[in-house]
Formats: C-alpha cells, sequence, structure tokens
C-alpha cells in the first residue's frame, strides 16, 4: 500500500452542514480580527456542499444574526420570510387547527424563515472560502487519527478506486491525513465517527441515551393558485396509530412547497413502514388539496436527533469537540435545529481559536461546554427536555397535554421536578406476532408513490464495484434472528429500499443489501433490533445528491 500522504492545519472540521460551517467562519473571523494566521478546513462527503443536507426547513435567525449579520443582503433563506403558522390534528378524514393562542410563546415561528438548508449551506460555504477556509467536498473522512497518548490526531479519507472485494482498481488512490490541533466532528445525526468517539472516550456515560426520529420530504411544483409563500403547516395524528410522529408542509420560493414526515425511531410495530406512512399522509384531503395539479420533483430522508438536553454527551475529549447534530441539539417540539447546531460550532470555534492563541493547542476545550452551558442553546433546550420521552411514554394525546403543561410552567419559571429520560430506539421493537400486520395502500403514482421511484428523484449514486458501506457484524442474524422474531424490519424501516429478503417463497431466504440505493439515513444503524449494522463511509462523493433540499 502506498503511504499516504498528510496535510497539517489548525482546525480540521468533518461536515459541511450549518454546524461544520459555522465554525470554519467563526475562526476565521477570529482570526481577522486578531490579525493572527489560522489554517482551516472542512471535509464534507457529499459531492458538493449541501448535497447530503436534508431539512424541512423552517430556519429561526438567532445564530445567523450573530455570526453574519448582513446575511439578509444576499442570502437565499431570506427571499421566505414565515408569514402564516399553522398547527393541525388529523384524523381519517378530517383536520382540526389547534389554536397557537394555548402554545408557549417560544413555539411562534414569529421572524422565522423557510427554504432550502441545502442552499443555505452553499451560501455558507461561499462566506467561509471568502475568508480562506479551504473545503473539499467529496471526501469523506473515514478514519480517526491519534497520537501515541491516545489524544485525537486527525482524520484520514477514504481510500479512492478500491473494488468489492478490497483489491486495488487501477484508478486507486490512498486516502489522504489531515492532521490538526483540534478536530470538529459535524457529522450531524448518528456520525460514524461520532458513534466510536463516543465509544472510546466514554462520552455519553453521564447522559441519557440519544433517540431519533426518521425524516421523509418531498419537493413539489403546486399549482400557482394553491402557493402562499411563507404559509408552514405541520401536523399530528393520522395516519399515526400507536407510534409518535407528524407531518409538516411549508410555502416556499418559486412555486414549491416542502413537505415531508417525521416518525420516532422508538416506534413498536415491526410492520410499521416510516415510507409508506408518509406515502399514506398525503393522501389525506388537506394535503392532497394543496398537492392535486402538481408534480414531485425531488425526494429524500435523513435520521433527526430527538433526545433533547439529557441526551448531549461530553462535548469534548483531548483533540477534538463534537458540533451540531453530532452531538445533537435540536429543539424538538420546535422541529428547529440548524440555529443551535450553528450556535454550537461558533462556541466550539471560539475556545478552540482561544486555545492555539494563548499556546494551549491540545488542551482538551472544557470552555466549550462551559459556554454552551451558559448560551442560550441550553436555555431553549432545557425548556423542552420532558416532551419528547413524555409523548414515548404516554402516547400522542395524554403525552403532549403533559409536555404542553410543562413547558407553560417552565415559561413561568418552574416545571415538573425532575427531567425524563429515554431508552434506545432499538430496544423497543416487539415481536411480530405481537403486532397487527399494516396493510398499506398501493401508490397511485400520483400523489403517493413506491420507493424505488423515490430514490431516483434523490439522485443517488455509488460506484458499484467498491465495498459495501452496509456491513453486517454477523451476516447470519437477519435470516436466523430478525426474520423469524421481526420478519426482518429492515426491509420496511429503510426509506431507499436498500434491505431486502428474497428466496423466501421458495424456502431458502437470503438477505440481500441494495447499497446503491442509500440515501445516507443512518435509519438502520438506529434501528436495527441486534444493533448488527454498521453504516460506515462509502467513496467520497457517493450518496444523494439533493439540489433544493
Amino acid at each position: 500500500m502506498s503511504e499516504r500522504e498528510s496535510m497539517p492545519y489548525d482546525v480540521v472540521i468533518v461536515g459541511g452542514g450549518p454546524a461544520g460551517l459555522a465554525a470554519a467562519i467563526r475562526l476565521k473571523q477570529l482570526a481577522a480580527e486578531n490579525s493572527a494566521e489560522l489554517s482551516v478546513c472542512v471535509l464534507e462527503k457529499g459531492s458538493e456542499i449541501g448535497a447530503h443536507i436534508l431539512s424541512g426547513a423552517v430556519v429561526d435567525p438567532r445564530a445567523l444574526d450573530e455570526l453574519l449579520p448582513d446575511w439578509r443582503d444576499d442570502c437565499p433563506l431570506a427571499r421566505t420570510p414565515v408569514t402564516e403558522n399553522h398547527h393541525w390534528v388529523l384524523t381519517a378524514g378530517r383536520k382540526y387547527e389547534f389554536p397557537h393562542i394555548v402554545m408557549p410563546p417560544f413555539m411562534n415561528n414569529k421572524g422565522t424563515y423557510t427554504g432550502s438548508l441545502g442552499n443555505l449551506c452553499r451560501w455558507l460555504a461561499e462566506k467561509a472560502e471568502g475568508l480562506g477556509v479551504e473545503i473539499f467536498p467529496g471526501f469523506a473522512a473515514a478514519e480517526i487519527l491519534f497520537h501515541d497518548d491516545g489524544s485525537v490526531k486527525g482524520v484520514a479519507t477514504g481510500d479512492m478506486g478500491v473494488a468489492r472485494d478490497g483489491t486495488h482498481k487501477p484508478d486507486y488512490q490512498p486516502g489522504l491525513e489531515l492532521h490538526a490541533k483540534y478536530t470538529f466532528f459535524a457529522e450531524g445525526a448518528r456520525g460514524h465517527l461520532t458513534k466510536q468517539l463516543k465509544q472510546l472516550f466514554a462520552l455519553d456515560a453521564d447522559s441519557q441515551p440519544q433517540v431519533y426520529g426518521i425524516g421523509l420530504k418531498e419537493l413539489w411544483d403546486i399549482d400557482p393558485a394553491k402557493h402562499k409563500p411563507g404559509r408552514v403547516i405541520h401536523t399530528q395524528g393520522w395516519p399515526l396509530d400507536d407510534a409518535w410522529g407528524g407531518g409538516f408542509l411549508y410555502h416556499q420560493e418559486n412555486g414549491q412547497v416542502a413537505l415531508g414526515f417525521v416518525v420516532a425511531l422508538n416506534y413498536k410495530n415491526p410492520h410499521l413502514s416510516p415510507f409508506h406512512e408518509f406515502q399514506r399522509w398525503k393522501t389525506h384531503p388537506a394535503i392532497r388539496a394543496i398537492l392535486e395539479g402538481g408534480r414531485r420533483v425531488s425526494y429524500g430522508a435523513r435520521a433527526i436527533n430527538e433526545g433533547g438536553w439529557q441526551s448531549v454527551p461530553k462535548l469534548v475529549f483531548p483533540g477534538g469537540a463534537l458540533v451540531g447534530c453530532s452531538a445533537g441539539f435540536v429543539n424538538v417540539p420546535r422541529i428547529k435545529g440548524s440555529h443551535t447546531a450553528m450556535k454550537s460550532g461558533m462556541l466550539a470555534a471560539e475556545a478552540a481559536f482561544a486555545a492555539i492563541a494563548a499556546d494551549r493547542a491540545g488542551d482538551e476545550l472544557t470552555t466549550y461546554p462551559d459556554a454552551l452551558n451558559a448560551s442560550w442553546i441550553a436555555t431553549e433546550l432545557k425548556k423542552v427536555r420532558n416532551v419528547e420521552p413524555a409523548v414515548a411514554k404516554l402516547g400522542g394525546t395524554i403525552g403532549t397535554l403533559v409536555a404542553g403543561a410543562d413547558m407553560w410552567m417552565r415559561q413561568l419559571g418552574i416545571g415538573l421536578p425532575f427531567t425524563l429520560g429515554h431508552k434506545p430506539d432499538h430496544t423497543k421493537l416487539w415481536r411480530a406476532d405481537q403486532c397487527q400486520p399494516i396493510a398499506y395502500p398501493k401508490p397511485d403514482g400520483v400523489i403517493s408513490f413506491d420507493r424505488l421511484s423515490s430514490v431516483f428523484l434523490s439522485n443517488t449514486n455509488h460506484e458499484e464495484d467498491q465495498p459495501c458501506h452496509l456491513t453486517l457484524k454477523d451476516p447470519d442474524i437477519p435470516i436466523s434472528y430478525n426474520l423469524p422474531l421481526y420478519d426482518e424490519p429492515a426491509q420496511r424501516y429503510c426509506p431507499a429500499g436498500v434491505y431486502e429478503v428474497v428466496g423466501q417463497e421458495e424456502g431458502n431466504p437470503r438477505f440481500q443489501i441494495n447499497a446503491q440505493n442509500c440515501v445516507h439515513c443512518k435509519t438502520c444503524d438506529i434501528k436495527d433490533p441486534t444493533q448488527n449494522i454498521n453504516w460506515v463511509v462509502p467513496e467520497g462523493g457517493g450518496g444523494p445528491n439533493y439540489p433544493n433540499m
């Protein structure tokens, strides 16, 4: 094997999402303010910045206002301020408007904006590069590097040109090592390197387990007569029964609506398919009325942190820090996390710059979690910390009432005298014979669709002749254990049709992995009941290529 080349930086950032880019910009701002030299690079596994970014999105601009006060002058997000805010409770055939007057004031979307988070990241990347940040899209961080004392030294990108059988193809290129005084991990929810760091440094020893939802999204061009720029709709209730989640529909620029559905991954019934629940939700008369006469133009899916404040792990370790959704700062009831992710990156940047400037590089960045605990991130997340676990334990109706009462009390300076905990999502599945099978309607190809045609719209592509990035710790478990107990739920929880059980009718079942379809949502890594599936990065640039998600 050829020896890997290395490049030194002051700070290496893994992930070109809101948190990573905000951190990069803040580092360069501080360097300019102090007439200092500081080298910063961002690694992004997608083919370009924004290619793997998927969110609703309604964005609270609080962090943007702090980072780049003039952002409204040219940022695409500024084009569509939120003008209407609706919350619908759905039954099978009707909708009921939930009055906002009963919600705490911080649940209001006043002053927010709706648009493509991917395009916001593309704009942030331009600002970062203008400040001198080096951004490397198409390079996946595949390995953590360590100093002899066990501290993080940096990361290495994956080798390129490796065949499925592990041999080197003619275009083989070894990965590149990036060494840094500090390495920030901004991989998003369920980052594969973050998962390793949590284990190596016991970062989650004193926190609750992180729990997740799966968010599925489509973009539609709709009838101009139905389009109301800035109109925001959230729904709860139908079609979910004993599972928890809800839908969203945001009227964005250019006559488009972004719509989607989130299902908490603590659901019990292994027969449930989040993708098919999403397709069924679109057939509700209130949703169908908006979509009829329109055209679907894009699709994608991504896991979402839902653990809240009590699931935030230790943020620092020798040589680095977790920022953004790698740590989990999503405000679940507000369905917002971009602003908190960006702020966490900014606070980590300030701590790292101070350490480097004081020649203390290598010291653990304890000032970062101290600053975060004193910030508006902590204030905001503490207010809503019982929402997700209350609903998970008590169900949609009673849980919502308890969560709402707790949020109101915390708004008034009091609240429940305890913090509810979580159990990992993969422990929540019941056996298949304990649950009712779900008969999903056949897609009509107009409002509802199948998974393969949906994946096509995500522009997903992987080099086929490469090692499978969906690895099994034990290849026998899917058929010997998951199939008889859970009817192999990977067939249904995956929103891209990656996993299949073939040959069952012939009495010779075989577990098939269609890795080419993978949209990098991480649901399999989260929900597999024995944690047998381990998601690792494919060759750089592989995966979805979202244009405006």
